[in-house]
């Protein structure tokens, strides 16, 4: 069953909800993103009845503002406990601490930040809301002096996205400080089958501007990000099933990898692949493989076929955040036709209403692997010179 919520539905997924016939439910959620008449759709009370008598069941959420609902509906499954331990990154890292037990990390509460001595904590360490989305909120502290003006920005960012998300999604009320995970940073789309085991669907490499870079603005797969790691990310994956059983269960898991191997989970997010349908959309985009009716299909990808004629290109989503510095009633329009050409291919481009979000649009693009240059120009853009400005 999908449970569909805000903030994105793609064209790719409505089709695979309409081509497999796998019952939708019809939430006020769902509904404000215009669900098709050829959905086979669910009310809520169906739903819950529908379930009740699934064994095993399996559910898929474009969203993770579907959380509430499960929460509300569910509560005769395991999943709202599953959710709980995913979704809070303090509850993830007690949860896993055997098998990561040098790295630190701490919890706070949100009225207690300002009183923390930043000389009682290791330096560097990212500091970031225990349940988040994104990158809001996210912030790395090098130094003791750096601490007042990340306070100032976190209280910011708090009231600036005050009702974007519901609290299962993002809520400031608790954050979590940790020593920094250093390496290369991977996106992982995966599930759990009826076995407990881990499909991996798609690995992107997750591209950052500087080392202080903690933005969402590139994200890429290829052949050899998928083939080079395939392996020990299933093991990962194995490994951390065994202290949070899950069964019939996608995660999309964010890793660090340094430069011994050494593999640390950042976070991993319950009940749906790259949200926004952004990397399960690229599956299918690059690799022609169906990410969504892999999971209820239980389907395991045949990676030596998907990735036989890839060799040389680079698939990336490209999100475009808001980084011009201005709000968004200080501007007045964005040019996705002058981003448009600034990539050889475009693959796909959706805007997206900047008022509502603080996103602009989210593009799917392929570029050689021999050449960054596209990808390096738009990693380090603020976006401006895309970007219509309001008169003064």
């Amino acid at each position: 069953m999908f449970l569909i919520d805000k903030p994105y539905l793609s064209d790719i997924l409505k089709q695979t909800l309409i081509q497999s016939g796998i019952p939708v439910v019809i939430t006020p959620g769902a509904l404000s993103l215009g669900l098709d008449s050829a959905m086979n759709q669910l009310t809520e009370t169906q739903a819950v009845d529908y379930l009740r008598h699934q064994d095993p069941i399996k559910l898929y959420t474009n969203s993770e503002n579907a959380i509430g609902w499960i929460a509300e509906n569910l509560a005769f499954t395991d999943l709202p406990a599953t959710l709980s331990i995913f979704k809070d990154k303090a509850a993830f890292r007690r949860a896993t601490k055997s098998l990561f037990p040098s790295l630190f990390f701490r919890e706070i509460k949100l009225e207690d930040l300002k009183n923390t001595n930043i000389n009682d904590l290791p330096l560097p360490f990212i500091i970031k809301p225990c349940t988040g989305f994104f990158s809001m909120g996210v912030h790395k502290i090098s130094h003791p002096r750096e601490w007042p003006a990340v306070l100032e920005a976190i209280f910011h960012e708090i009231e600036t996205t005050k009702g974007i998300y519901p609290d299962q999604v993002f809520n400031s009320a608790a954050f979590i400080i940790e020593g920094c995970i250093t390496g290369e940073e991977y996106a992982i789309d995966a599930y759990y089958d009826s076995h407990g085991d881990p499909v991996i669907v798609n690995i992107h490499k997750h591209m950052f501007a500087s080392d202080d870079d903690v933005s969402d603005r590139v994200y890429s797969t290829s052949k050899t990000i998928v083939s080079d790691n395939l392996e020990r990310f299933t093991g990962l994956l194995a490994d951390m099933g065994r202290l949070i059983p899950a069964r019939n269960f996608p995660v999309h898991a964010e890793v660090r990898v340094d430069f011994t191997g050494a593999m640390v989970p950042i976070e991993v997010n319950p009940m749906r692949f790259g949200g926004w349908c952004t990397t399960p959309d690229m599956a299918l985009l690059a690799y022609g493989f169906n990410a969504y009716e892999a999971f209820f299909q239980e389907i395991r990808p045949d990676w030596d076929r998907l990735l036989s004629d890839k060799n040389g290109q680079v698939y990336s989503i490209v999100v475009l955040d808001n980084s011009t510095g201005e709000p968004a009633d200080a501007i007045e329009s964005f040019d996705y036709q002058a981003l448009s050409s600034h990539f050889t291919r475009l693959l796909d481009l959706r805007p997206i209403d900047y008022r509502e979000y603080p996103v602009f649009g989210i593009a799917f693009v392929e570029t050689p692997e021999n050449d960054s240059s596209e990808l390096e120009a738009i990693l380090r853009s603020d976006l401006r010179e895309f970007t219509v400005f309001c008169p003064d």
